[in-house]
């Protein structure tokens, strides 16, 4: 009993603590593993990319900052927790708005990871969302272009089911939340 056999996982091997889950200073289920630039999970113990802060109340205008120097960056992942961040602090009435730049940001990311029908899928329903949100009148919230965002996600999504440069380049691919630069 008190011995260990070579089949046990021993938790300095892996760098992952012996607690089944990993938890964050309130208790909540977090997965520290460290992820690429594109979200994916890499080995406990591997150099990932610093990841994005969940929970962070920003100002509007900050988020789109933030997203869109993350969307810069080829990291859509990370952008889209930004959006999510937005859509969960934000007022009400803007939720789908947010929920909808956050489809597109995992759309994004989808497609990067070469998962055409998932991309696809995913930019779909974003731009579907932001232009439902859209059809209130606004097409400006917070200096974001939505109908050139809305356009970029529907030709991205059509790229990527024709199978045109799959998987796609984030930083490459990125929207311009506020137009053309």
């Amino acid at each position: 009993m008190g011995t260990t056999d070579s089949t046990s996982t021993d938790h300095r091997s892996t760098g992952r603590a012996p607690a089944g889950r990993d938890r964050d200073d309130e208790g909540r289920a977090r997965n520290a593993r460290p992820r690429d630039g594109l979200g994916r999970p890499l080995p406990y113990g591997e150099e990932g990319v610093p990841r994005q802060p969940e929970g962070v109340v920003r100002r509007p205008e900050e988020s789109v900052r933030e997203a869109q120097r993350l969307l810069d960056e080829g990291k859509p992942f990370h952008a889209h927790e930004v959006f999510e961040d937005a859509w969960k602090s934000g007022p009400e009435e803007e939720r789908e708005l947010w929920r909808g730049l956050a489809q597109m940001a995992v759309g994004l990311t989808h497609a990067a990871r070469g998962n055409v029908t998932g991309g696809a899928r995913l930019l779909r329903r974003g731009a579907g969302a932001a232009e439902e949100w859209a059809a209130g009148g606004e097409l400006r919230p917070h200096g974001i272009d939505l109908a050139s965002v809305i356009a970029w996600a529907r030709e991205l999504a059509a790229e990527v089911e024709r199978g045109e440069g799959v998987p796609v380049d984030a930083g490459a691919r990125a929207p311009r939340l506020r137009g053309a630069a």
